[in-house]
């Protein structure tokens, strides 16, 4: 797989040295010349010295002939204008745009680049684990349609001791996986949930509220 990387600073280098130890061809494009310097030094992949948004650039760093292509400046015009070229003129198969900006993740949904915002999902996990210390994680994932979270059972939840198909859950949830003494179980109908389970659930985010509740009772 090629996976071309637009950006700047530490989060590029990670992400470039995260695809390269998976084996994949990354090309880096990044429009500060020291920068570009030390990333050549680094990392085992080409370096371009230019502004992403350009065309040009985009065609010299191979475009045509790359699956993803990852935007991740600090300027959210410049993201959307790369993801859309990337997608529109060279044919890129998937094209993400980080928004710096929260609230243009929707706008970029709109007009068809996929984005992502590292401070809605942060955010996000700040506030189950506040509200609720027995979730571990919340990952949004489906461009932020879907949501799975995994949890822990205690021992006056309502859930605890009953048997899955006796639990009414809202529509379009599920209990996807029960991890019991390190065990990983597909739960069925006949499986009994038991406190100290860990579970991990599959919600839609204008449901999640209510499975939780649902497994867990009323936290607040």
């Amino acid at each position: 797989m090629k996976v071309l990387i637009v950006g700047a600073g530490k989060t590029l280098y990670f992400l470039c040295r995260h695809f390269k130890a998976k084996g994949y061809e990354v090309v880096v494009i990044n429009r500060n010349p020291a920068e570009c310097v030390q990333l050549a030094r680094k990392l085992s992949a080409l370096v371009i010295c230019g502004d992403g948004s350009d065309a040009m650039i985009l065609k010299e760093a191979g475009a045509r002939e790359t699956d993803v292509v990852f935007a991740i400046t600090p300027y959210d015009q410049d993201n959307l204008v790369i993801c859309q070229l990337a997608a529109m003129q060279f044919g890129v198969p998937r094209a993400i745009a980080l928004a710096n900006d929260p609230d243009n993740e929707p706008i970029f949904e709109k007009l068809g680049v996929s984005a992502f915002s590292t401070t809605q999902i942060v955010s996000r996990l700040i506030e189950e684990r506040a509200s609720l210390e027995q979730i571990i994680t919340l990952l949004p994932v489906g461009q932020g349609r879907v949501n799975v979270t995994e949890m822990v059972l205690d021992l006056d939840a309502p859930a605890a001791g009953k048997f899955l198909k006796d639990i009414v859950l809202p529509e379009d949830a599920l209990v996807a996986v029960a991890i019991r003494d390190d065990r990983p179980i597909v739960p069925r109908g006949g499986t009994q949930l038991l406190a100290g389970d860990r579970l991990v659930l599959i919600t839609l985010p204008e449901n999640h509220d209510a499975v939780i509740e649902a497994l867990m009772g009323d936290r607040k």
